[in-house]
C-alpha cells in the first residue's frame, strides 16, 4: 500500500515556503509510524511537490482537477493532497476532503517563517482528520464520517485535547511536532486487520 503526500504549491511561493514542504516530509514519516501503530497497516510513503502555474478564471483548480490527477497517478494509490486552495465542496468542518484512496486539505501557510506549531495545530491535525476518514473505511466501520465528525467537534467545541507527538514520533507532553486527533475516542482497536 503506498500513501503518497502532495505538496500543491504555486511556483512564485515554491521558494519561501520550503520550510512547509521539509515539514510536509517530517510529518509523512510520522503519519507512517502512526498508521502502523493505531490500524496495523503499513504504508510505503511517498512526498512530493505538484507546482502549479498562475491560470485563467476558466481554468482554476479545483477537486475535480486534483481528482483527476488522481487517477492519472494510479487510483491504487492514496494520494494525499495539501492545496493553497479549499476544497469546492466538503462536508468536514477542517476544510478537507475526502474519497476512496483520496484525501485533501487547505495547507494554512504560517505568518511567521519556521513556525512547526503552527503547522501542527492548523494542518497537522487535519491531514490526521481525513486519514482517520479513510482508515475507519477501509477497516470496514460504518459510521466512518460520523464518529470522526464527532470527536473533532469535542477538540474544537469541548477542549478535548489532540494527541502529542515530539520529533522522535513519540508521545510527548512538551512542545509538539505533530498533533493528531484523540484516538482514544474511536473504536479502532477492532478494526485493526493484521
Amino acid at each position: 500500500m503506498i500513501l503518497h503526500f502532495i505538496f500543491v504549491v504555486k511556483e512564485k511561493d515554491r521558494e519561501k515556503r520550503q520550510f512547509e514542504f521539509e515539514y510536509i516530509q517530517k510529518m509523512s514519516q510520522f503519519y507512517k509510524i502512526w498508521i502502523k501503530e493505531k490500524f496495523g497497516k503499513d504504508y510505503e510513503i511517498q512526498c512530493d511537490e505538484l507546482i502549479t502555474q498562475p491560470r485563467s478564471i476558466f481554468q482554476r483548480l479545483d477537486t475535480h482537477t486534483l481528482l483527476s490527477d488522481h487517477y492519472q497517478r494510479g487510483k491504487d494509490i492514496y494520494h494525499f493532497y495539501l492545496t493553497h486552495f479549499r476544497p469546492f465542496w466538503t462536508d468536514c468542518t477542517c476544510e478537507g476532503y475526502h474519497a476512496e484512496n483520496f484525501g485533501m486539505i487547505l495547507w494554512q501557510q504560517p505568518k511567521e517563517p519556521n513556525d512547526s506549531l503552527f503547522l501542527a495545530e492548523k494542518n497537522c491535525t487535519t491531514v490526521s482528520h481525513e486519514l482517520l476518514h479513510e482508515l475507519l473505511r477501509i477497516s470496514k466501520n460504518k459510521k466512518f464520517i460520523h464518529d470522526v465528525h464527532d470527536v473533532w467537534t469535542k477538540h474544537l467545541f469541548e477542549q478535548l485535547e489532540f494527541e502529542q507527538y515530539g520529533e522522535d514520533f513519540q508521545k510527548t507532553d512538551d512542545k509538539p511536532m505533530f498533533l493528531t486527533m484523540n484516538t482514544s475516542q474511536l473504536n479502532i482497536q477492532n478494526n485493526i486487520s493484521t
